[in-house]
């Protein structure tokens, strides 16, 4: 990115990160000064998105804001998740890896089941039920995005589907980080098996995580349902190819995909950053400054994310999804419900079985 581009950025990436310090602030006042904690049982990330939410709908964004809150949304996160790496060991990625693959895989087969029934019986256009599916399975917007060329997508359809996934993304985001935690009684494992799975979104999901880890107290669900939402990332290199052949069979054109512009490299990132911690922690294990600058890159983790759900806040309109009608929304809906469910028989059956 060149000089120019970087100042045109900066307006959006300011306003995300005024909001973030907002929100620590609100949170501080609330949690420790109101309610008299230590330490606030508040999510900054929560308060974040709300704030944007709300101050994205009362008030008009100004054009120069934009790009910088594409920006916050697109690559500040990205950094975010790839900083994340850094509180991880390689043999617990291993370990909750090798559980979340096959979880996945059982989720993504039942969503795309049960949308295409749904598409016979509430009769939605095939490319729309497409978006939604792979957008409810896979890692939503992005996987939108990815799929769209390939199936010759119009421009509304793209719209209303990734309207369709943030709306059940937020709703999910907020919710699902209590009812987790109810239901599984507070075993990080499977809280973050279910937050990774479950919700649509990288950005989501690690929010959801995010707030758990405040709320409380468990990096470790945030780890994991970070690590399970980039394994389910990688799923677009099979799943794109295949709506391709589905979408396109038969016809005289299909529509070119290339997996090198359709590969979540951040992934590598975040693999990286584990690596990095961990010989860190060979080399220089009770050294002050590498303690300070693993401490440092996971509260800049934190903030990053922060920034980035504030932006997402920001950039959510209300308006347009309410206009967009009802059918493909019963769709999301379902589609949400269905990879939840799934998702908590699969780890219900798994307990029963190899426990």
């Amino acid at each position: 990115m060149k000089f120019k581009q970087y100042l045109v950025v900066l307006p959006g990436i300011t306003l995300a990160f005024v909001l973030y310090t907002l929100s620590q602030g609100f949170n501080n006042i609330i949690g420790i000064e109101l309610l008299g904690y230590e330490k606030s049982p508040i999510s900054t990330a929560m308060i974040a998105i709300l704030l944007g939410i709300l101050f994205g709908n009362i008030f008009q964004i100004r054009e120069s804001f934009l790009k910088g809150l594409d920006f916050t949304q697109r690559h500040i996160l990205k950094i975010g998740i790839i900083c994340l790496g850094i509180q991880l060991k390689p043999f617990e990625f291993l370990e909750f890896g090798a559980i979340a693959f096959p979880l996945i895989i059982i989720c993504i087969i039942s969503v795309l089941i049960v949308i295409k029934l749904l598409i016979k019986k509430l009769k939605i256009p095939t490319r729309m039920a497409y978006l939604i599916s792979i957008g409810s399975t896979v890692c939503g917007s992005t996987a939108i995005l990815a799929t769209a060329p390939v199936i010759g997508a119009k421009k509304n359809e793209v719209s209303y589907a990734i309207a369709n996934i943030t709306l059940f993304g937020i709703l999910s985001m907020l919710i699902y980080p209590y009812f987790a935690d109810f239901y599984f009684e507070s075993e990080p494992l499977l809280i973050g098996l279910f937050l990774g799975t479950s919700i649509h979104e990288t950005s989501q999901v690690a929010a959801a995580g995010l707030i758990y880890d405040q709320q409380f107290n468990s990096p470790e669900t945030l780890n994991i349902a970070t690590v399970t939402k980039l394994i389910r990332n990688t799923f677009l290199i099979i799943m794109i190819p295949l709506f391709a052949f589905l979408y396109n069979r038969g016809k005289t054109t299909e529509k070119k995909y290339s997996i090198v512009d359709i590969f979540p490299y951040f992934v590598l990132g975040f693999v990286g950053m584990i690596i990095i911690r961990n010989l860190g922690d060979l080399m220089y294990s009770n050294n002050y400054n590498w303690l300070i600058a693993v401490e440092s890159i996971q509260l800049s983790s934190k903030i990053f994310l922060t920034m980035a759900m504030a932006a997402i806040g920001l950039s959510t309109n209300l308006k347009e999804i309410k206009n967009m009608g009802y059918k493909p929304f019963v769709v999301g809906f379902i589609g949400m419900l269905t990879v939840g469910i799934v998702c908590i028989t699969t780890i219900e059956i798994y307990l029963i079985y190899f426990n």
